[in-house]
């Protein structure tokens, strides 16, 4: 199966395997943001070493930092949604205007 990847901002990935439906919820709530954060997704399962290094642990949000550095978030929990996930993206490092 190929990577699935999205030009949703090479500012941050989401890290998740194929039909996971935890990860496919995340996704959905994150494009209903106003406006959406742009996201590149990453299925985990198309590289081995993703695989390895996250198994089962997500998904799992990256932020790339303007040094290049790429930092994991937190998980996201789950039932946050609208406004309660744009204070938790912004307090996690996402900036303004893009959540």
């Amino acid at each position: 199966m190929a990577a699935t990847r999205c030009p949703i901002d090479a500012r941050s990935r989401a890290l998740h395997p194929a039909g996971c439906c935890l990860c496919e919820g995340l996704e959905e709530k994150l494009r209903s943001l106003e406006p959406p954060p742009t996201l590149e997704l990453i299925d985990v399962d198309t590289d081995p070493e993703l695989q390895a290094r996250f198994g089962l642990e997500v998904p799992l949000l990256a932020l790339r930092r303007p040094d290049g550095r790429e930092v994991l978030l937190p998980r996201v929990p789950p039932r946050l949604a609208g406004q309660g996930l744009r204070v938790w993206l912004q307090k996690n490092g996402f900036s303004g205007g893009s959540a």
